[in-house]
C-alpha cells in the first residue's frame, strides 16, 4: 500500500499507549558507550529521551579523570545506558512476540482490584483484538 506505520494501538483508545510506536523502533538504532578515558559517547535521540544525560557527558568530557565528581556523572550516564538498554528489549520482545501478548502487556492494568479483573475476564473470553493504525504516505499525508 505505500504506508509507513507509524503507531498501533487498542482502537478506540484515547490515551498513548500503543502496541507498536515507530518512535520506539527509532531507539534501537541509539546508543551510549564509553571509551577507555570514560568519556561517553551518546546518540543525538537519546538526548530528546533523557535530556538530563547531556550535562552529564559534557561533565565527562570536562573533569580530569581524577576527579571525585566523575563517578557520579558517570553513575547517571550508565543509568540512562541501562534504561535504554531495558527499553530496546521491551520493543524487541512486543516486535517480534505475539500481537495479543504485546496487547495483554501494554493494556492491562496496573493496579489489582475490579479493572483488572473485567479486563482478564474479557481477555480470556476473546480470540481477537481490535487495534487501529496510525500511517501516512511516502507524501507524509495521513491515513
Amino acid at each position: 500500500f505505500g504506508v509507513t506505520v507509524d503507531r498501533v494501538f487498542l482502537h478506540g483508545d484515547t490515551e498513548d499507549k500503543a502496541i507498536y510506536n515507530a518512535l520506539d523502533k527509532k531507539k534501537l538504532e541509539w546508543g551510549i558507550s564509553f571509551d577507555d578515558e570514560g568519556k561517553a559517547t551518546v546518540s543525538d535521540g537519546v538526548y530528546s529521551q533523557w535530556p538530563q544525560v547531556r550535562m552529564a557527558v559534557q561533565m565527562l568530557s570536562r573533569l580530569p579523570p581524577t576527579s571525585g565528581q566523575r563517578v557520579v556523572f558517570k553513575t547517571q550516564v550508565e543509568k540512562v545506558k541501562v534504561s535504554l538498554d531495558q527499553t530496546k528489549e521491551s520493543f524487541m520482545k512486543r516486535f517480534t512476540g505475539n500481537v495479543s501478548d504485546a496487547y495483554y502487556e501494554v493494556y492491562r492494568p496496573s493496579e489489582e482490584g475490579e479493572k483488572r479483573d473485567y479486563f482478564d475476564a474479557v481477555f480470556k473470553s476473546r480470540d481477537y483484538v481490535t487495534i487501529g493504525v496510525d500511517c501516512h504516505t511516502e507524501s507524509k499525508e495521513d491515513i
